[in-house]
């Protein structure tokens, strides 16, 4: 992805070769990935788990997930929980203007859930056009015929999908990998089977898959920057469970 017209690179662009397991299991390169500078913490990381912020017209400071708005922008790789922080103890408005300098800032207090809502809606578009792509696979004997014969290359799982649902097609999942005892599993999304089944225009979707690695790889990247902001693991952990991202009033020094 390109670089939007005068993107500030305050947050310095380190490329770094990323590498992803094929459904067989093998390590593989992806292109290099660009990284980007947190401008709250100064700690580098891929555009996939960062935030871009942009100013409109007006001055107003918004979320670009896509990252693919006009003019100057700003990263930020922080927890919802941390941004609130950050932006009721003013080092969110410090670190934006010296992200933008000169530039006249209007910061919503609304910021951090109209980030979220932003990053949500960014995945839930993408699933939607990798369904229309023939490429998101729904149903549950669907999925699990197809992840025991290996054409799966992503599984995930509604936030409110049974146990019992989550470990069937676990296992088919760990079989089609050649992956039997390793514990790997799908990952649980941050979505109730209601948003997605909305989002999606089908009935009750509980369970999803990608059967292309490519399409994987987009949604990937989509979920990426939703863990990261909601408090979770990354995608590549293969795991839903919520934690810690750690304490951002230990990494600024303002």
């Amino acid at each position: 992805m390109r670089t939007p017209p005068n993107e500030r690179v305050s947050s310095e662009i380190v490329d770094k070769p990323r590498h992803r397991k094929t459904a067989s299991g093998e390590a593989c390169a992806s292109k290099t990935a660009p990284e980007r500078k947190c401008i709250l913490t100064g700690k580098h990381a891929t555009r996939d788990s960062l935030l871009r912020l942009a100013i409109s017209g007006d001055g107003l400071v918004l979320p670009d997930p896509h990252a693919k708005a006009p003019g100057r922008g700003a990263w930020i790789g922080v927890s919802r929980a941390e941004l609130e922080s950050a932006l009721a103890k003013g080092q969110l408005k410090g670190a934006l203007a010296r992200a933008f300098k000169g530039a006249k800032l209007e910061i919503s207090a609304d910021l951090p859930a109209m980030a979220e809502q932003a990053l949500t809606k960014s995945l839930l578009d993408r699933l939607g056009l990798e369904l229309r792509a023939g490429h998101l696979v729904l149903g549950t004997s669907r999925i699990e015929e197809q992840a025991r014969t290996g054409r799966l290359e992503l599984l995930l799982h509604a936030s409110d999908a049974s146990e019992d649902g989550r470990k069937k097609l676990d296992q088919a999942w760990r079989v089609g990998r050649d992956a039997e005892g390793s514990g790997e599993r799908g990952i649980v999304l941050p979505l109730d089977r209601a948003a997605l089944s909305v989002a999606l225009g089908r009935d009750n979707v509980v369970h999803l898959a990608l059967n292309n690695g490519s399409a994987a790889r987009r949604i990937e990247g989509a979920l990426a920057g939703l863990l990261q902001y909601l408090g979770g693991n990354s995608p590549s952990d293969k795991v839903g469970d919520q934690t810690s991202s750690g304490h951002l009033d230990e990494e600024l020094n303002v």
